[in-house]
């Protein structure tokens, strides 16, 4: 898009492309997401910016009234495989606040100039100020869902100390920490509980366009693994729970079919330590597909005469990930009656089971002692993997060529999998899940 198409965007308010661009006005320094409703500044006044960071790094503070920090993610970084494409989602996961940039650089295969320098080009922002973004949003979310001390909630977000983390927020927000708290109208505040991780964090996982979350649901309910996961209640109004396994501890999460008026999934999350609700948001926006582009996605197969009436028939028919890539690849390996003895053999039983979940799922240390898993357990699968080098991995280790594309698909996210002609790319995937529906398998 070139800015006279972007401004068009902002003039109309257009929903879309939340989160696929921000933009600022110079004279009053905020920076917003395309459909806010504020009156639409003169173009002579407008700055456009690829990410909130960079807008951030502009010296712009988040608007009050559209919120841009809680728009869906861009789509792009889903599609892209190089070395950009790959940090960000790296970002996204918190690689940087627990491995820092040479933990990120090595990761990639770079120096972590390279990688400054690269992300700066392409999306105005290094990896530092895009993880400190993501620290700021994560401190508003606690800050309005929960009743956590200030102090707690500033190292739970990933901020060195409390006075990193008080000036970052008076700068991106213009508010203290406290008065993001008390501010009526932008959020719960304090009276949301009265406790902390142990009362859960609610959340409104964002997304764009048409969701449709029968089928996301229906999938989920097949494949459920006992102990790990369950999908309780009624066709549309069913709650998907699961157990997470995170960095610092563990997690269990809740997330809710059905829309209660606008374009998100309720959530809450129950964390050991909750400086894992970054990775455990990004882990369920992933396998919810949340920062899809339903739009692009329809535009392209509706283009095909054999795929338009099935993208008609189901808007917004998202292409779901992985909570946990590497266990997604073993179950996708050893099936699910093998899983689930996996599961009772080698999973760690949660402190207090939680209804029917029970476990977390065994890690990749204690898989590598089932002979026929250890291969597997060591291909890299991660948000930032290659996904091309990842699938030749799979291969090499024993496994079928179709489920390491099913593996490169749903663990690693690519939303370019499958066959089919060229004017399908890069949206294979989707075009694979319509298919699925068709054929009656319910499953991607």
């Amino acid at each position: 898009m070139d800015e006279e198409t972007r401004y068009e965007a902002v003039s109309s308010r257009d929903a879309r492309f939340d989160g696929e661009f921000f933009f600022a006005v110079a004279t009053t320094g905020i920076y917003c997401r395309p459909s806010c409703p504020a009156v639409t500044p003169k173009r002579k006044n407008v700055r456009f910016f690829p990410t909130a960071a960079a807008a951030q790094g502009n010296g712009f503070r988040a608007c009050r009234r559209c919120r841009p920090d809680a728009v869906p993610g861009s789509a792009a970084w889903n599609v892209r495989a190089d070395v950009v494409g790959r940090a960000m989602r790296m970002i996204d996961d918190g690689v940087v606040d627990r491995e820092g940039v040479p933990g990120l650089a090595q990761r990639l295969g770079y120096s972590p100039r390279q990688v400054q320098r690269q992300l700066n080009a392409e999306v105005g922002a290094g990896p530092i100020a895009l993880a400190r973004a993501q620290r700021a949003h994560t401190a508003r979310v606690l800050l309005q869902t929960t009743a956590l001390p200030v102090t707690e909630i500033a190292f739970a977000a990933g901020f060195a100390s409390v006075r990193q983390f008080n000036d970052t927020v008076r700068q991106i927000y213009a508010r203290t920490p406290s008065e993001l708290r008390t501010e009526a109208g932008t959020g719960t505040g304090a009276a949301a509980g009265t406790g902390g991780a142990a009362s859960g964090v609610p959340l409104r996982l964002a997304y764009r366009g048409p969701y449709a979350a029968r089928e996301v649901f229906d999938l989920l309910a097949a494949e459920a693994l006992p102990g790990i996961e369950e999908v309780a209640g009624g066709p549309g109004a069913r709650t998907y729970r699961r157990t997470l396994r995170l960095p610092y501890g563990s997690g269990l999460a809740a997330v809710d079919e059905r829309a209660t008026g606008g374009s998100w999934l309720d959530a809450r999350v129950h964390l050991t330590d909750l400086r894992d609700l970054t990775t455990a948001v990004r882990r369920l926006r992933r396998l919810f597909d949340l920062d899809a582009d339903p739009y692009a996605v329809a535009e392209r197969l509706g283009a095909d005469p054999e795929l338009a009436p099935l993208v008609a028939a189901r808007p917004g028919l998202r292409s779901p990930g992985a909570a946990d890539p590497q266990e997604f690849a073993v179950r996708a390996v050893a099936g699910a009656g093998e899983s689930a003895r996996l599961v009772a053999a080698y999973g760690k039983p949660l402190d207090t089971p939680c209804g029917t979940l029970t476990h977390l799922f065994p890690a990749p240390d204690a898989l590598a002692e089932v002979p026929a898993l250890a291969p597997l357990t060591a291909v890299r699968l991660d948000p930032g993997a290659d996904r091309e080098a990842a699938e030749r991995e799979l291969i090499a280790a024993g496994v079928a060529p179709g489920t390491a594309a099913l593996i490169r698909m749903r663990a690693l996210g690519d939303p370019d999998v499958g066959p089919g002609p060229e004017g399908w790319r890069p949206w294979r995937s989707y075009a694979a899940g319509h298919l699925a529906l068709v054929a009656g398998r319910g499953a991607l």
